[in-house]
């Protein structure tokens, strides 16, 4: 299960709002080759689900991942920072062995 904090779901939520998504959208994250770490996140609005995605609500936000990258991901929690340290989505993975200072690459 991916997991979705409060600061994060207030996040989402304004942008799928400025952006006049409505609730047929969710929260597509993935897993990409790539980064200073070997994978990168992936985070998008979408309206499709394909076969064989993971579908996961939590904190009222549907999060929708492909079956590749759940393994990357289960038990994450996605958080969202507006501090001064840096201002955007975070991904806190149990899974990660690995991670660059940016945050946005890991490895397992």
């Amino acid at each position: 299960m991916i997991t979705v904090s409060e600061k994060a779901k207030k996040r989402i939520h304004e942008i799928m709002k400025d952006s006049n998504y409505n609730e047929n959208y969710f929260l597509r994250v993935g897993v990409e080759s790539g980064g200073c770490s070997g994978l990168s996140y992936k985070l998008d609005f979408d309206n499709e689900a394909k076969a064989g995605d993971e579908i996961f609500i939590d904190n009222n936000v549907k999060v929708v991942t492909d079956k590749r990258s759940v393994l990357y991901l289960f038990g994450t929690q996605l958080d969202f920072s507006d501090g001064l340290n840096g201002k955007g989505f975070a991904f806190n993975n149990p899974n990660a062995s690995r991670t660059c200072s940016c945050g946005e690459s890991f490895s397992v």
